[in-house]
């Protein structure tokens, strides 16, 4: 243990309480606003999202947060938290934890303290209880030891990690800033695909290249998985927000695998169908992929970087054609016939160009991203494990 610092309970450090239980039909009083775990992120309280429901004015001081105190969620995510740092009080029901701090403590510490320990798997592993769905009940929140350094030294600590973490989200907003470069750039070139204000050419997208449905090597025989010969995409290596250029993966084959799957060549365009609709990559590399994926093989004369982004742009679109009521899907037949602009061949190169130029300067940023998350990481395993 570091010189100075003690390790103490958190039952030792604060108070912990569980907000109301609600029972609507049983329920009395004035409607009041109220924070649950949906409302709860880590670091942030999302307000889009407040319900209200009936306390009574003698529940009112007993189930208030006020400004400093720490809310954690008990179930679902468990441990996720944010800081109430408003001067008005909030209600708040019993998914979350209450934390009211005794004063050798500050809140983010703790918060920060509790991140650690929920992205190295201590939190669920050792204080989450239940065997499916895990909770965080009041006794099990406060056993957990944790360290106390002196005020002084907890602010300068506070301080280093909000500075680290302060820079990753500056670089993400970048990556995000770039991806709306990207799409200002379409819209002015090409216009709104799905309008197609601009008068193209519309082709559909089996007459633009080969669509292929992946499917997934027999799991039974060994040999397919035996060795990392070729990338095997699933849903989950896609991003959701902005295209991927696929050249790792999760999981991976063998050549035998690769030789008997539907192959498919680097600069193939990927498109999500099953569950969440419309998120596109394109490989880097030859590759194969899963039955939730369909896969476009460009023809010559469309460029996979234009295709990737009509398709990225009409997500809502192929959305509207998997109206399974459950379990969004649109089938090979059904994808196959979605029409797109088809603009001239050089066009479309000079807006893949300068799509090259962005996605240099983005991965740039990605790689500073992941150097500062791996020094963040770092420290936080320095002062807390």
């Amino acid at each position: 243990m570091k010189q100075g610092w003690k390790i103490k309970k958190l039952a030792d450090v604060c108070t912990s309480d569980l907000g109301k239980t609600l029972n609507q039909s049983k329920d009395t009083g004035d409607m009041h606003p109220y924070l649950c775990a949906i409302n709860i992120f880590w670091d942030k309280v999302d307000f889009t999202t407040v319900k209200q429901t009936r306390f009574e004015l003698s529940e009112i001081e007993r189930y208030s947060v006020r400004k400093d105190d720490l809310l954690i969620c008990e179930g679902g995510d468990i441990g996720r938290a944010a800081i109430w740092d408003k001067d008005e009080t909030m209600l708040y029901q019993n998914a979350l934890h209450r934390v009211r701090f005794d004063g050798s403590i500050i809140p983010r510490f703790c918060l920060l303290y509790l991140r650690f320990l929920k992205n190295t798997g201590i939190l669920d592993g050792r204080y989450g209880k239940g065997v499916t769905i895990k909770h965080l009940v009041k006794s099990s929140l406060l056993s957990i030891p944790i360290p106390v350094p002196p005020i002084a030294e907890q602010e300068k600590i506070v301080a280093e990690l909000d500075c680290l973490s302060g820079i990753i989200e500056k670089k993400k907003q970048q990556l995000k800033e770039l991806d709306n470069l990207a799409q200002s750039i379409f819209y002015e070139m090409f216009g709104d695909p799905v309008e197609n204000d601009k008068g193209w050419e519309k082709k559909r997208l089996d007459e633009i290249g080969k669509v292929i449905t992946g499917n997934t090597p027999s799991t039974k025989d060994e040999s397919n998985y035996s060795s990392a010969d070729y990338c095997f995409v699933k849903p989950s290596d896609i991003a959701k927000d902005s295209i991927s250029y696929i050249s790792n993966t999760e999981f991976y084959v063998s050549e035998k695998a690769y030789i008997n799957s539907r192959q498919l060549p680097k600069g193939s365009v990927l498109t999500t169908c099953i569950g969440i609709i419309g998120k596109v990559g394109i490989l880097q590399k030859d590759a194969t992929c899963n039955q939730q994926i369909n896969a476009i093989i460009p023809n010559k004369d469309i460029d996979a970087k234009f295709l990737a982004h009509v398709l990225f742009m009409i997500r809502d679109v192929l959305t509207d054609v998997a109206n399974a009521p459950i379990v969004p899907i649109i089938n090979k037949k059904e994808f196959s016939s979605v029409s797109i602009p088809f603009p001239p061949l050089d066009l479309q190169q000079n807006f893949a160009s300068k799509i090259e130029s962005i996605e240099k300067q983005k991965e740039l940023i990605a790689r500073s991203i992941k150097e500062t998350e791996t020094l963040f990481n770092s420290r936080m395993d320095y002062y807390f494990n």
